[in-house]
């Protein structure tokens, strides 16, 4: 399983999430104490915003732990809102296209979990695209083709009918549908957790921190107090509204 981080607040260098905390995506990538696997070594990527509508985007096939330049970038690069991503692959291969996060015009995403019957779906969801986010796509994951089919749903207008009609159109197989996932416009940050049958991937919503950000992590990044998002809602930070979507 994958590991996430995300940030929302006043501007801060992308280390004070990513890098610094003692338990930091970083440390994350290679030590997990609350996924399958412990290691997640198979790409990663920082999606930021800034004062443009469209996220900067740094994605690479290396593991975190493992790209020189990550440290650097991460300590020189501020953002007052941005989403951190390490992969442990479960569906296409290991290259820069199937690294998360994904974007589309303001919007950015990434994803944990699994749809195990995906091969089986795939090319209804692709039917279903309209052309231009047919276009769009670049790898091959259940995870980027999500993030289209909520896109085509009306994620801009409505995240909550959005997530409940892609979640119908993906269905069941015979094993359990896992999703947890984290994704903005450049203003609001939404996670959202969700499982077929039994307990979704993780993500924990913080606390405000000592700046007054918030933020999600698949793992609590440090000891200040961090609540589990619930299953089945979308958790806004900011706000902390939360909304049905299953």
């Amino acid at each position: 399983m994958c590991r996430i981080a995300a940030y929302s607040g006043p501007s801060i260098p992308l280390e004070n999430i990513i890098v610094r905390p003692k338990h930091s995506l970083l440390e994350q990538s290679q030590h997990a104490s609350e996924a399958k696997l412990a290691v997640n070594g198979d790409g990663f990527g920082i999606a930021w915003y800034d004062q443009d509508e469209a996220p900067g985007l740094y994605r690479d096939v290396l593991p975190a732990w493992a790209d020189g330049n990550l440290t650097s970038l991460c300590r020189m690069v501020r953002s007052r809102l941005f989403i951190a991503h390490v992969r442990a692959s479960t569906v296409g291969e290991t290259s820069r296209q199937n690294c998360h996060p994904f974007s589309y015009g303001r919007w950015s995403f990434c994803h944990n979990g699994q749809v195990p019957h995906f091969p089986a779906i795939r090319r209804r969801l692709e039917a279903a695209l309209p052309d231009h986010l047919y276009g769009a796509r670049g790898g091959s994951t259940d995870s980027e083709m999500i993030f289209l089919t909520l896109l085509a749903n009306g994620l801009a207008d409505d995240p909550n009918t959005a997530m409940a009609k892609t979640l119908e159109q993906i269905g069941e197989g015979r094993e359990p549908v896992k999703l947890t996932c984290v994704f903005s416009d450049g203003q609001t940050l939404f996670g959202f957790r969700y499982a077929s049958k039994g307990k979704a991937p993780t993500l924990y919503a913080s606390d405000t921190l000592d700046n007054g950000g918030l933020a999600f992590a698949s793992e609590p990044l440090d000891g200040d107090k961090w609540d589990e998002v619930p299953q089945g809602k979308i958790v806004e930070l900011g706000a902390l509204k939360t909304r049905q979507a299953a």
